[in-house]
């Protein structure tokens, strides 16, 4: 007489340890990448920050007081800020006149380059009759003469901070 056939499903699936071991060969290269990644997120504390922020900010501040207090960061954060009060002194509309002029100047100069054109001396002599060339040697002149007037003043003053103009 014929026995029952015990059958059981799961042994025919994989085992989570099995598709663990499949799939990790299947992504080697990418999981190895990965570790990279993570190796140099750790070694510039980016984790650690990460952690941090993941739970909640505890310790966030100390942690950003911290950050602060290595040696080139306050320094960057004194940069930073004498950045903003120059772009702050100057007037919206001078810097937006200069920057929509800067623009301009770059996409000629990369028509020219793509194009292949170069300048010899004939045309290098020929500059100093066109009008918008006079106008930007003009205004470069005049950026050229406040600099050197601004350091002037700054090196009779003695000091590194803003000076009266007169």
């Amino acid at each position: 007489m014929a026995k029952a056939i015990d059958f059981d499903a799961r042994t025919l699936l994989p085992t989570p340890e099995e598709r663990l071991a499949a799939g990790t060969g299947e992504s080697a290269d990418a999981l190895l990448e990965a570790l990279a990644l993570l190796r140099v997120l750790h070694e510039h504390r980016v984790l650690h920050t990460a952690v941090r922020l993941v739970q909640g900010g505890n310790g966030l501040a100390f942690h950003a007081l911290e950050i602060l207090n290595e040696p080139g960061s306050v320094r960057a954060l004194r940069n930073v800020l004498e950045a903003v009060k120059v772009v702050g002194s100057v007037e919206p509309e001078a810097l937006n006149t200069v920057t929509g002029a800067l623009a301009d100047g770059v996409r000629e100069g990369a028509r020219r380059v793509k194009a292949g054109e170069r300048a010899g001396v004939g045309d290098l002599l020929a500059l100093a009759r066109n009008p918008d060339i006079g106008l930007a040697l003009g205004a470069l002149v005049g950026v050229l003469s406040g600099f050197g007037q601004g350091l002037r003043e700054r090196e009779a003053a003695g000091s590194a901070h803003e000076v009266p103009h007169t």
